[in-house]
């Protein structure tokens, strides 16, 4: 049903230097036709629903109602700084990579995803380069680390920035 207006996002050249396709096996997310993003939301829902290694929700954009963007959240455990962690990727199109709207996106979901993925924190990748994304982290309170995540072949990522949960 998304399908063609993530095509939209997937497919901009532009918006490919934000997305985080860390650990990610090599793939980049670009989808250059129709039929890759096809298969890229059925990879998405596979994994979901028999894997159960993440979940990607489309963000829907209500007053042109079209889809603008995905947000992925999993429960990570490693072995470095970055365990028992909400792990969040956010892609959207590009005239949604501003400060406000990065914002309003995770404001509605942060604090529920501490209970949906049961961790102490949400971690999410803002390049030097994201002004407008890491403006949005600074005003959410989440916090610039320059401790790796240790990806499974043992590569280091970086360009972190974490929330922690608040103690209730």
């Amino acid at each position: 049903m998304d399908s063609k207006d993530l095509f939209e996002v997937y497919s901009d050249p532009l918006v490919l230097p934000f997305l985080n396709s860390d650990n990610c096996h090599g793939s980049n997310f670009y989808c250059s036709k129709q039929e890759y993003m096809d298969e890229t939301i059925k990879y998405w829902l596979k994994e979901y629903y028999e894997t159960q290694g993440f979940v990607r929700f489309s963000i829907l954009d209500k007053k042109i109602k079209k889809a603008i963007g995905t947000i992925e959240v999993f429960h990570r455990d490693a072995k470095d700084y970055f365990t028992n962690c909400g792990l969040l990727r956010l892609d959207v199109a590009r005239a949604y990579e501003k400060a406000e709207c990065i914002q309003e996106i995770l404001s509605l979901c942060i604090d529920s995803f501490y209970e949906l993925f049961h961790c102490d924190m949400i971690a999410t990748k803002a390049p030097l380069y994201a002004i407008e994304r890491i403006e949005a982290l600074k005003h959410l309170n989440f916090i610039y680390q320059t401790a790796p995540l240790i990806g499974h072949d043992g590569r280091k990522y970086y360009d972190y920035w974490k929330l922690s949960k608040k103690n209730e």
